[in-house]
């Protein structure tokens, strides 16, 4: 069922991404102002379920590429975006009928948002991650054949270009050099599909799933509740740890925001030392002897340990207190389709895929016997 998205419902679609996002997407904040200023003057966004697209559809998904690092400091015009949708339009000789959220993350949920307003256009309820991933490829849509181009790179001096490639690694290739020269960040418009296409390569219900998470965020804090255990509950998550950032390592590399941060244990991890490692999104959580607790393409969820709003790559400093939760991927990721496109060995990781389910199986249970109280 389609629901209709206002310019005070952003708050919690921000949030609701940011916390999906593992990390990534970029910075929520800028994402909701941008929504939001579009929203006042064009209304508000028609929210429709996938089912009810016709199959002949045009559907396009919009998003920001590049290193979330850099829009802290390169601040979008605002339309990137739209410039990169007409584009692509232009080239295809037809107008999109629906515009789909590639990804949840804080601006990445949030940008198709400003777009729809603009062009009063519906967004379709579902995405092609079901979290965030640093390359292009790395949707549900690869897994299933659909092509990512042709596509149109924007940025905010006003150059465009068109790619079309063989295959979705090669635009993920093509397109990130044509980032790094566009400043390091760029708005983006490809994967054209029809909506049969659509219907069959699309994680259905993010975005009801990305509402419902920041609405629970925004009632956990009303109720002067940190918002971890809500959130474990509705997502049949794992609690991870409770830990400060000691140290931190980052750097922007090819079109990335790369790093790793030791983190020392809080509370009833106390005495215990872990290391987050991350390009855009948090991919790896090691303890100290170096044995894995959560690896991609599973989620690695971070909320600020005091205040329980989330904690995205970018914003993670020295002395920050966060709490590290661990959600199950769809299981198309944890195919061998889905693991050979973002698994562990794809980043260089040298652990083996685990469920993170089964890499923690104690706090797995404590939390089910909490659950059953």
């Amino acid at each position: 069922m389609g629901f209709r998205v206002e310019t005070e419902d952003m708050e919690a679609i921000a949030l609701g991404g940011a916390f999906l996002g593992t990390g990534g997407g970029g910075d929520p904040y800028i994402g909701k102002m941008m929504a939001r200023s579009v929203m006042a003057d064009g209304g508000g966004v028609d929210v429709v379920d996938a089912a009810d697209v016709p199959d002949d559809a045009l559907c396009v998904p919009v998003c920001m590429m590049g290193a979330p690092t850099v829009m802290l400091e390169k601040l979008p015009n605002g339309n990137e975006a739209l410039e990169a949708l007409s584009a692509l339009e232009s080239y295809l000789g037809k107008k999109a009928d629906y515009l789909i959220c590639i990804e949840a993350g804080g601006l990445n949920s949030t940008i198709p948002f400003a777009v729809a307003a603009a062009t009063g256009l519906p967004l379709i309820d579902g995405d092609g991650m079901g979290r965030a991933f640093p390359e292009l490829q790395m949707v549900s849509l690869t897994m299933h054949n659909i092509s990512s181009t042709p596509m149109v790179l924007a940025d905010e001096k006003g150059n465009s270009s068109v790619i079309n490639t063989i295959s979705n690694l090669w635009t993920e290739r093509l397109a990130r050099a044509q980032t790094i020269e566009m400043g390091g960040a760029a708005l983006v418009a490809l994967y054209p599909m029809s909506g049969a296409d659509m219907k069959r390569g699309l994680l259905h219900g993010t975005l009801s799933l990305i509402r419902e998470l920041g609405q629970t965020i925004l009632d956990e804090r009303q109720a002067n509740r940190h918002s971890g255990d809500a959130l474990i509950a509705r997502c049949g998550g794992i609690d991870l740890c409770t830990a400060r950032v000691v140290d931190i390592e980052r750097k922007t590399e090819g079109g990335f925001a790369r790093g790793r941060a030791r983190l020392r244990g809080l509370d009833a991890d106390a005495g215990r030392e872990f290391f987050l490692s991350f390009q855009n999104e948090f991919l790896c959580l090691e303890d100290a002897d170096g044995k894995p607790l959560a690896l991609t393409p599973d989620l690695i969820c971070a909320l600020d340990a005091d205040g329980g709003l989330p904690v995205t790559t970018e914003s993670l400093r020295f002395g920050l207190a966060i709490r590290l939760i661990g959600l199950k991927a769809d299981p198309q990721w944890r195919s061998p389709a889905g693991l050979e496109l973002a698994g562990p060995g794809y980043f260089g990781y040298s652990h083996d895929f685990v469920p993170v389910e089964d890499l923690n199986p104690i706090r797995t249970t404590t939390h089910q016997r909490e659950e059953l109280r």
